[in-house]
């Protein structure tokens, strides 16, 4: 095996972490390690909720959450029903346009008339 081309191995590295602040000792190569949760606290571990936010994530979620709620609810005050319009029936509209049929039968009567002349 060749010399200088593997890191440094510590046997005794420790590993603290930042959520319970306990301390575990590993073999690593490196000398120390931080963590922000381990398996005493973490919450698919722990069975409890526990919501680790070191950069304001979460309010800034909850936050932009309720503003798009509020503007839902007031985009559906603002807007309302539109009435309902029901077309005209041929037979009661006077300016309805006739079916290819009544016109058909419209030209024949024309033309019966003009041949009757």
């Amino acid at each position: 095996m060749k010399t200088d081309t593997h890191p440094q191995y510590f046997p005794e590295a420790t590993v603290t972490c930042n959520g319970c602040n306990r301390t575990y000792t590993v073999g690593s190569t490196v000398e120390s390690v931080t963590v922000e949760l381990c398996s005493n606290c973490h919450p698919f571990y722990t069975g409890k909720q526990k919501l680790v936010d070191t950069a304001g994530r979460v309010d800034r979620y909850q936050a932009r959450a309720a503003k798009q709620a509020e503007t839902a609810k007031a985009a559906k005050v603002k807007t309302k029903a539109a009435p309902k319009v029901e077309p005209k029936s041929d037979a009661t509209s006077a300016d309805a346009t006739p079916t290819p049929e009544e016109r058909l039968a419209k030209m024949k009567a024309e033309l019966a008339d003009d041949s009757k002349q």
